[in-house]
């Protein structure tokens, strides 16, 4: 369990109350919910996503059963400031696919299916956005990952396209040079976003999640898909952890992260 202590104000209950977070995999059903009711008032309440809640305000899929699920507690507010879920590849198979399934073709992946996790639904309070929930998030997936002995990190990438979809097209080009993935990597989205059309040669605003991936060594396997359910450009995101950015690993596996 990765814990901070003295973090920085974001986020206080009352003036001198200074947050103290513990990040940890959700132990209970009752966790879980309150990690699924913070998506469904980042998604659908803040960004407008189009969800089907089963119960109200609360977001959940089939998959969010077959996931763990990471959450950061503020425990001096007492309240999860932030989640994470993650499908091992041994859970994926017993859904049937990974989420990620539904927007890319992963055909060039499929040798590697039973290396490989996933993760997604990534969403932090918006009084903690201050950079330092992200990074215990990150950390404790690095845990997660190097002591179960995955081999590779993929995930969605969301771009939000309240624009319209510029900077997320933007974003893609302005990545090919440095940041896309071998042949043998690359997917295919089924719904694909027309950004040749949407380009505007604007310098992109990268959110705090895809620079996280980039930091620590990923690739960007292909263009972005559409997802209209969230309005937004995804892209799909692979980290092979025999490559993770050395100085990175470092600092987020030997490290306490503190604000």
């Amino acid at each position: 369990m990765l814990q901070t202590h003295n973090a920085a104000p974001a986020g206080q209950t009352t003036k001198n109350a200074k947050p103290h977070y513990v990040v940890e995999l959700a132990r209970t059903a009752e966790d879980i919910l309150e990690a699924q009711r913070l998506r469904y008032r980042v998604f659908a309440e803040e960004m407008g996503a189009r969800l089907s809640p089963r119960t109200p305000g609360v977001d959940s899929d089939l998959y969010d059963a077959f996931c763990e699920h990471l959450i950061v507690r503020d425990e001096t507010a007492d309240r999860i400031v932030g989640t994470y879920r993650i499908l091992t590849p041994e859970a994926a198979a017993r859904v049937g696919n990974f989420y990620s399934d539904n927007e890319f073709d992963l055909t060039r992946l499929q040798h590697l299916r039973g290396k490989i996790v996933e993760v997604g639904r990534s969403c932090i309070d918006a009084d903690y956005r201050n950079g330092t929930i992200i990074s215990l998030l990150w950390a404790k997936l690095a845990e997660f990952m190097i002591s179960k002995g995955y081999d590779y990190l993929i995930g969605c990438a969301s771009v939000g396209m309240a624009d319209g979809g510029h900077n997320a097209s933007n974003l893609f080009v302005q990545l090919i040079d440095d940041y896309i993935a071998p042949p043998e990597y690359r997917v295919f989205p089924r719904h694909p976003l027309p950004f040749e059309h949407l380009v505007t040669g604007a310098k992109a605003e990268i959110p705090p999640l895809i620079k996280g991936y980039l930091r620590a060594g990923a690739h960007v396997c292909g263009e972005p898909a559409w997802d209209p359910d969230f309005n937004t450009a995804d892209l799909f995101m692979l980290l092979p952890m025999a490559q993770i950015n050395q100085r990175y690993a470092r600092h987020f596996l030997h490290q306490e992260v503190a604000a």
